[in-house]
């Protein structure tokens, strides 16, 4: 029994001390608040402040991040191959067999010179033919014109007779058709002469297609042929190019037109040649923006080509320094 009554007795007196603290941490909260109140001041936190972000590098001058400054040189780089001036693509102007070809790639030749020859035998024989055909023509039309003549002069001395009523009327008039008719033979040949010109000349023709030959002076770049091929109208058979002048091709964006105008000076390398800085000019601008891709089109012409330039060849471009 009295262990139970000192028992409760503990606990009732900790009951107490523990609402003693309570009351003493409300009443140290209330005067905390009213200081703060008071003195305006933020009370004091624990807790660690953030860090202030840093801050980006000025910018050297407001006047220039505002107002952009004129274009420097160099400030674009573009990309396009170099092209020579002339360029043919050679094909064949009718079906026939190859008898010989006389060059081969990276040939240079010269305008006029022969690269392949197809067969022309039987052209030839026809050819001659011709010929043949037009000098007998030409023999009958000089006998005929002879004839001619004797024959109008024979009517002459029908037409004095006549009136001199020594020869009937059916005496002049049959002089007067030997002469008609000797005419028209004159024409038949002339005639004949006529269409043996045309078709010697529609067989030149076949001849002079049967030789390839060189535009121009440049180099041969490709070679699609070999002897004894049958080939036909229109296949290709060589290409050929110049080696000068040579151009570059190449599109600017629309913002890089101020940069540009005609005789402007460029700079082109390639990565072929790391050493090699070649110097050009503009030498033509399209007058139109591409809406598609907001481009311009620009050739340029290459100022005493290095012999490492080939056309074809990639080349970077600069405005130069």
């Amino acid at each position: 029994m009295v262990n139970t009554l000192n028992s409760r007795n503990r606990d009732l007196r900790l009951s107490r001390f523990a609402c003693l603290l309570a009351i003493a941490a409300l009443l140290a909260c209330e005067s905390g608040c009213k200081s703060t109140a008071a003195t305006g001041e933020a009370p004091v936190s624990e807790a660690p402040q953030p860090r202030p972000d840093p801050q980006p590098p000025a910018s050297p001058s407001a006047s220039t991040a505002d107002s952009p400054s004129p274009a420097s040189p160099g400030t674009f780089t573009a990309y396009g191959p170099l092209v020579a001036e002339q360029q043919a693509d050679l094909a064949a102007q009718r079906d026939g067999l190859v008898t010989s070809v006389a060059v081969a790639i990276g040939d240079h030749v010269h305008a006029g010179q022969l690269l392949a020859q197809l067969d022309d035998s039987l052209l030839s024989s026809q050819s001659d033919a011709q010929k043949a055909r037009i000098a007998a023509a030409q023999a009958e039309v000089r006998d005929w014109q002879a004839e001619t003549l004797s024959e109008q002069a024979d009517l002459r001395r029908a037409d004095q007779l006549l009136q001199a009523k020594v020869i009937s009327q059916d005496v002049w008039e049959h002089t007067k058709y030997k002469l008609d008719e000797t005419n028209e033979d004159v024409d038949r040949y002339k005639s004949d002469e006529a269409v043996a010109e045309a078709e010697l000349k529609t067989i030149g023709i076949e001849l002079q297609q049967s030789r390839i030959v060189a535009p121009f002076a440049g180099v041969v770049g490709r070679v699609s042929v070999r002897a004894e091929q049958q080939v036909k109208q229109g296949d290709s058979l060589f290409w050929v190019t110049g080696q000068a002048p040579l151009r570059v091709l190449f599109t600017v964006p629309e913002s890089a037109m101020r940069e540009l105008s005609i005789g402007s000076a460029l700079d082109l390398s390639t990565p072929d040649y790391p050493d090699l800085h070649q110097a050009a000019h503009v030498l033509r601008l399209s007058p139109v923006i591409d809406p598609a891709s907001a481009s311009i089109q620009v050739v340029g012409a290459v100022d005493h080509p290095s012999p490492l330039l080939k056309p074809g060849m990639s080349m970077q471009v600069r405005l130069a320094p």
